[in-house]
């Protein structure tokens, strides 16, 4: 069961970007601006700490949510989308004229039960 997806546009934009700049990381802080966004990074451009929760792997793309952001986000379902437009974030995607975003659902009974019994 995964608590995280992702889109085919979206898969294909992490693929280009994947092509362009190596290894990448997902993360999702919860601050201002774009900051409730998922942002694309290089791996290793992003500092984690024990704050960043790992909710799974994207498209070979590990994600990760400040702890603080996932106590709001923690009985959904994520996937992530690409949209058109510029986010006002230092993600990868932005010079491609382009943002991601999450879709949410709440989770299933049994996704609920799977992921609170880790």
């Amino acid at each position: 069961m995964k608590r995280v997806e992702i889109t085919d546009k979206a898969a294909e934009v992490v693929r280009q970007l994947k092509a362009k700049h190596g290894e990448l990381i997902f993360h999702q802080s919860g601050g201002c601006c774009d900051g409730s966004a998922p942002m694309i990074f290089e791996k290793g451009e992003m500092y984690l700490d024990d704050s960043d929760v790992h909710l799974g792997n994207v498209e070979g793309v590990d994600f990760y949510m400040h702890q603080d952001q996932f106590e709001y986000w923690k009985h959904t379902h994520l996937t992530v989308d690409v949209t058109e437009g510029r986010g006002a974030s230092f993600s990868l995607e932005i010079p491609l004229g382009l943002r991601f975003l999450i879709h949410s659902r709440l989770l299933t009974e049994e996704e609920s039960l799977f992921f609170n019994s880790k």
